[in-house]
């Protein structure tokens, strides 16, 4: 991972050059953690990677903090710590290193005070959003990156195929819901980010919190979990269920359209086409099948340090896909007040295709 690190400073200082930039500052989050190795924990006291074009980076963080930093490797990549006390201006010291900067950049999520403290810190400076400077690097993954992925893949998929052990009627989504967390630990993540558990007509919202629901026999069960895992990179798969009993005889027959949706999408997604028509494929599709209303989503999103990130696969998104981009294919059909079904993969594309990294069936899951 070390070289790894100094790989992207680097490519972060050539990318902040050739966009006009002196400096990049880099708060706790998926930015700090891609640039550094640190997953900081975003405290009102500030932590801050300067790093300048010119110099040597500055990671500013409390001094409490400094151990974790240390055990986290940062000073092997020739980053200097500088911890701050509790009675030293932080940002103050982050500027330092700044004298005569112009034009800063701030990574987007840093909170608004930051930015206006950083304001106050560097007057003579302009600051521009870090995105289009970071965006690129971040998009592409390397083949560590992919692996860290591939291996998300497979936790997550260990915990669909489990699936039989907990989903039955009489259960809550709640009951079902703790269950999958407590086995998406088990399976090697670090953190649960999201459990759906969607019976019924609670299958209609893709966002569906777990409730109290009591699950039927027949009726039919949207799961979508995710984790992140120790690397730092996410998960993210959905698969559709039935709890026992017969599956609606409608859910069936759009469930095949919403099948073949994805399959179109997957194998068109490649090098060279553009994230919008992705999700055009699929939606034409589910549109002349007559249920061009119930997608009510982009067909995915990008996925690495953040669940969601870029590329984002919505009909209207010129970006062209290039080897390396990782993002979800998962079209929905959603029936107001009766149920919904979704099917998701994430997928990275390869130098003349596509590889996905769930591998569980997507057939519809009658569990008995």
């Amino acid at each position: 991972m070390s070289t790894d690190i100094t790989r992207r400073l680097d490519a972060a200082r050539t990318a902040a050059a050739e966009a006009g930039v002196d400096a990049l500052l880099v708060t706790p989050g998926a930015d700090l953690r891609y640039l550094t190795g640190f997953a900081a924990m975003p405290l009102e006291r500030l932590t801050c990677l300067v790093l300048p074009v010119e110099g040597d980076p500055v990671l500013v963080l409390p001094r409490l903090e400094l151990a974790m930093a240390l055990e986290a490797g940062v000073d092997s990549h020739d980053i200097v710590l500088h911890g701050w006390g509790e009675t030293e201006d932080p940002f103050a010291a982050a500027a330092a290193p700044l004298e005569g900067a112009r034009r800063v950049a701030v990574d987007d999520h840093m909170w608004a005070e930051r930015v206006f403290a950083f304001r106050s810190a560097l007057p003579g400076a302009e600051q521009v959003l870090a995105s289009p400077v970071l965006r690129g690097l971040r998009l592409r993954k390397t083949a560590t990156e992919v692996d860290a992925l591939r291996e998300a893949g497979a936790a997550i998929d260990r915990v669909h195929s489990r699936v039989g052990e907990w989903l039955r009627p009489g259960r809550t989504e709640r009951e079902v819901g703790r269950d999958l967390a407590e086995a998406i630990l088990a399976e090697g993540h670090e953190s649960v980010d999201f459990v759906i558990v969607g019976s019924g007509p609670n299958g209609a919202s893709p966002h569906a919190e777990v409730s109290d629901r009591v699950i039927e026999a027949g009726a039919p069960v949207v799961i979508d979990i995710g984790g992140t895992m120790p690397s730092g990179y996410c998960s993210d798969s959905t698969r559709t269920y039935v709890a026992g009993g017969t599956a609606p005889a409608e859910l069936v027959a759009f469930y095949e359209v919403l099948q073949r949706a994805q399959e179109a999408q997957c194998a068109h997604a490649r090098p060279g086409v553009t994230a919008g028509s992705v999700d055009t494929v699929g939606r034409d599709l589910i549109d002349a099948a007559g249920f061009g209303k119930a997608f009510l989503h982009r067909t995915g999103h990008g996925i690495g340090l953040e669940t969601h990130e870029e590329p984002y696969i919505v009909t209207g998104n010129d970006l062209v896909l290039e080897p390396g981009m990782a993002f979800s294919i998962e079209p929905g059909i959603y029936l107001e007040g009766k149920y919904g079904a979704r099917i998701e993969d994430i997928v990275v594309t390869t130098d003349d295709g596509l590889e996905r990294l769930n591998l569980t069936s997507r057939d519809l899951v009658v569990i008995d």
